[in-house]
Formats: C-alpha cells, sequence, structure tokens
C-alpha cells in the first residue's frame, strides 16, 4: 500500500477482501456469538467455562448454540426446546423464523411448532401424511381428512353390501349374467381401509373430597435453602402475599434454576420457608408429580408400583393401567426398562388413585406426545380442585392458567390472569421500561478525588480518557452501520475507506483503554 507504483493495484484486492470479510461476518461474529450464547440461556460468567464441566443439558445448549452459528443449508432438531426455559424457547422460535435456510424439527411443543412450521409430517400406523401449514392448520387439516376417507369408506361399504345382496338373489336365475358382471366387479375393486385414529391414554382425575374455599394462603415468604450449622442460607427468591381459591390454576414460569421445583416443594412441606410463611386450607389433600424419575422404584414392574400407591384388586389395576396404554405384558416391564414417555403415563396412572384435590404438577408434558398431552389438559380443565403447574408448555398454560406466577430475578410476581393477559401485561412493562430515564450511572466513572495537585491532574485526565472512549466507542458503532450499508449497496471503495477508518478507530480505543486502566490503577 505504501509503494505508489503498486497502491491502485492494492488497494482494489484491498476492498474486494474487505468487502467479502464483511459479508462473511467478519465484524460482526462476536456479537452473533454473545446474541445466540445469551439466547439459548447461557450467561457471561458461563461463557468461558470449560465443556467438561456443564451439565448435560447445558452440553446440549451449548450444541444448539454451535449449529445455529453455523447455519447449514438443512438444519435437524430433535427436540431443541428440551433443556431450554420459556425465554430461551421464545427467542429459538424469533431465531428460527428468520432462519434462511430450511430445516426439520421434531418437537411436542405445539405453541413453537405454531411459530416455525410451514409443513407437517405426522408419522402414524406405519406411514407418513404431509400436511401444508403451522400445527393449528395441521388439526384442522388432519380432521377433515379423516371425515373424507371415512366417508368414502362409508360409502364403499354400503355399495359392496348393495353388490353382495344384488348376487345372492340373482346369481341362480334369469339374471345371471348380471349378478355375475357384479361379481367380477367386487373381485377387482381395490377395497379402502377403514381410516385409523391414533390411540390415546384415558385418564380420569376425580375427587369427592371437598377442600375449603381457601387452599392456599400466605402473607409473603423467602424461599431457599438453609445452610445448616457451618454455611450460610440460600434465599432464592422471596413471593409477595397472594391467596389460591377452590379451582383456581397456577402455571410457575421463571428460567430454569430459579426455584420452580423449590417452590413446590416447600408448598409440600419437604423444605421450610426462610422466612415467612403460607397456611393450607381445611381438607385439602395434595397429590404431586415431580420432575425426573427419582419417585419411581426402576426394580419394580409396572403393576407392583401402581398398587404401591392403593392395594387395588388385581383386575382393576391391570384396566387402569390399560387407560394409560399399558396393555397385555406391558404391565410386568420392569420401570428400569421403561421410555421417558412410559414413565410420564405410569406417574399419572399413580396419581389417579392419590384421589388429591390439590395438585402439584412438575413438568407433567415432559416426554408426553402430543396426544397425551391434549388429553392431559382436557382433564386438568375439568378437574373440580386446585391446581400448581410447573411447565414450559406454551398450549398447556394457555389453556388451563387462571394465575401466572413468575420468578424473576430474586421475586416472585404474581398474575391474578391467564396467559393471553399475562403476555399483554409483560409487554406493557417492556414498553414502560424503555420510556423510563435510565438511572444506571456512567460506565468507567472515577470520582475527583481531594489530595495532591498530581493526583488532581491524574484524575482529570482519566475523565478526559472516558470521554474519548465514549466518542470512539460510538464511532465504532456508526462505522458498523455504514459499513453494511456501502456492502449491501456494493461499494467497494466505500467499504476499504471505511474498514481502514474503522481499524483505526479500533486501535485507537484499545490504547485508550489500555491508558485509562493504567490512570485508573494508579489512582
Amino acid at each position: 500500500m505504501a509503494d505508489p507504483r503498486e497502491r491502485d493495484e492494492v488497494m482494489e484486492r484491498y476492498g474486494e477482501l474487505q468487502a467479502r470479510f464483511e459479508l462473511l461476518g467478519g465484524y460482526e461474529y462476536p456479537h452473533k456469538i454473545e446474541q445466540v450464547l445469551l439466547g439459548v440461556g447461557f450467561s457471561h460468567e458461563e461463557f468461558s467455562m470449560p465443556l467438561r464441566l456443564l451439565s448435560g443439558g447445558q452440553k446440549t445448549r451449548a450444541l444448539l448454540a454451535r449449529l445455529l452459528l453455523q447455519q447449514p443449508d438443512l438444519l435437524l432438531l430433535d427436540e431443541p426446546t428440551n433443556h431450554l426455559d420459556l425465554a430461551s424457547i421464545e427467542w429459538l422460535e424469533e431465531h428460527l423464523a428468520q432462519w434462511p435456510g430450511t430445516f426439520i424439527v421434531v418437537a411436542h411443543d405445539r405453541f413453537f411448532l405454531d411459530k416455525v412450521a410451514t409443513r407437517v409430517w405426522e408419522l402414524s400406523f406405519g406411514r407418513v401424511e404431509t400436511y401444508r401449514g403451522n400445527y393449528s392448520q395441521y388439526l384442522e387439516q388432519r380432521a377433515q381428512r379423516y371425515e373424507q376417507r371415512m366417508a368414502e369408506y362409508q360409502a364403499q361399504q354400503e355399495e359392496i353390501e348393495r353388490l353382495e345382496d344384488y348376487i345372492r338373489r340373482y346369481k341362480a336365475s334369469e339374471r345371471t349374467r348380471q349378478a355375475r358382471a357384479r361379481e367380477h366387479r367386487l373381485a377387482h375393486m381395490e377395497r379402502l381401509d377403514r381410516p385409523e385414529r391414533l390411540r390415546a391414554m384415558s385418564l380420569r382425575l376425580q375427587t369427592d373430597l371437598r377442600s375449603g374455599d381457601l387452599v392456599l394462603v400466605s402473607e409473603g415468604m423467602t424461599v431457599g435453602y438453609r445452610g445448616g450449622e457451618s454455611a450460610r442460607d440460600k434465599a432464592l427468591f422471596a413471593s409477595p402475599a397472594f391467596v389460591l381459591r377452590r379451582g383456581e390454576k397456577v402455571a410457575i414460569l421463571g428460567p430454569n434454576g430459579s426455584g420452580k421445583t423449590t417452590l413446590l416443594r416447600t408448598i409440600l412441606g419437604e423444605i421450610p420457608p426462610l422466612a415467612g410463611g403460607f397456611q393450607v386450607g381445611a381438607n385439602v389433600k395434595m397429590g404431586y408429580f415431580a420432575q425426573g424419575h427419582a419417585d419411581l422404584n426402576e426394580d419394580k414392574t409396572v403393576l407392583d408400583e401402581l398398587l404401591d400407591v392403593r392395594n387395588v384388586p388385581l383386575q382393576e389395576a391391570r384396566n387402569l393401567l390399560g387407560r394409560f396404554l399399558f396393555s397385555g405384558d406391558d404391565v410386568f416391564k420392569k420401570v428400569g426398562d421403561l421410555s421417558g414417555g412410559e414413565r410420564a403415563r405410569l406417574k399419572l396412572a399413580k396419581l389417579t388413585l392419590v384421589d388429591a384435590n390439590f395438585l402439584l404438577l412438575d413438568e407433567p408434558t415432559s416426554h408426553l406426545d402430543v396426544l397425551s398431552r391434549e388429553v392431559l389438559e382436557d382433564v386438568l380443565l375439568n378437574f373440580a380442585g386446585t391446581l400448581i403447574v410447573v411447565t414450559h408448555d406454551r398450549y398447556f398454560i394457555s389453556a388451563l392458567a387462571t394465575q401466572i406466577w413468575v420468578l424473576d430475578g430474586e421475586r416472585m410476581r404474581v398474575y391474578p390472569f391467564g396467559y393471553t393477559e399475562y403476555l399483554e401485561a409483560r409487554e406493557r412493562e417492556r414498553k414502560q421500561a424503555k420510556e423510563r430515564p435510565s438511572t444506571a450511572p456512567p460506565p468507567r466513572r472515577i470520582r475527583r478525588p481531594d489530595g495532591s495537585a498530581q493526583a488532581r491532574k491524574m484524575a482529570e485526565r482519566a475523565q478526559q480518557i472516558e470521554q474519548e472512549i465514549q466518542a470512539l466507542e460510538a464511532r465504532l458503532k456508526d462505522l458498523e452501520e455504514e459499513i453494511v450499508r456501502a456492502s449491501e449497496a456494493q461499494d467497494v471503495q466505500a467499504v476499504s475507506r471505511l474498514g481502514e477508518e474503522y481499524r483505526e478507530v479500533e486501535d485507537a480505543l484499545r490504547r485508550r483503554l489500555e491508558e485509562w486502566t493504567t490512570t485508573a490503577a494508579q489512582l
């Protein structure tokens, strides 16, 4: 570049390379990495954590982040919403809605499928059925297709019955020729199979025990873990005063690790609150669906595990398990050999024998197929008792919830209405937060000290550097936008010029930051 004889040729080549660098995301990739990692639920503090220290769920999220950043032409996602909290699922929906390539996703989250799917492939009865549109449109088309096929099947059955009747009546009469023609037609008819419906579990949650009108009352409490003699208590969040009445259904929302399961165990009486407390109403009997499988005995059979709840007659127990899709010898399977969906169905079967009027359900829809989720929804919607559920299934929440409890940092917020109204309230809160002036202190601000003339001079220089840093950061942001616009306009010279300035400003910013760090340390 410094050689006048080669400058024009080199600058042209430099501009081409810089334009390609920008188009490939050279200026944006650190921001994209940060955006995706935050989107799938990692905090800034976890960015540098070694992979070997991550949990299974965190490794799954890390793999998902890597795949999204690679931007392949075809992306295959198998249950990507597992291990994601609600905020991360919403972020993934928005990200996939703008995905430039093609993706195939296996998911049981119907709200998610409504947001991202443009086609649905249903695997049932050994074949693939294809539908256009999202999940809600698929439901409509599937119902229409079933009705149409059933009408065609019934019409053919009527035609077969009419032909067989004619053949029986006239085969040995003067109309033998016509009867044989119909017999030939019948023999070569392509028979339609009777349309099949997917088999669903048959769940009933009924109780004859009526609780008092007030089921759970609290004037506020702090939820967490006691540390014992040598350790400090660990507070997770504080709840406000709340009242839960008979028949109400609460959905608890919050990021992973915020304390949703701990809150359920506190209400169950397994973990005492650190401060405050609550009162359980009269005639309240609790039933608990625990997340995971720790409450199941791996060595017992399905039948024995059910009979542990209540010693009902053997045939009644088998009939009950049959309604949860455990037929024949399935009841003698070891619990340790069951799939995740089978375990979830077994736990629901056990819950039906508890006769509880206050249910606490921790991720009950995990591992359940879509049809089973719909059955569970319908049953809980008609459940006469009271319900608190932890779930990420927004279809489920939208259908059931009369209250939303949100664990937000160090507090729990109570919204005394359903999911749609909660979303509207959350949007209003976001708008109000944006309109509110920021009260955060300016970054890197150093208070001017009293003391020697040298100290005062250093403090003045530190403040001057701060102003220069802010100006350089603002210029970098402007340059990024100008480079994007120049690239879109395919202005190679402008991209080259702006890229050169970007590098100079970046170097200047680095030097000012180093100088500020040194000055601040001396002060």
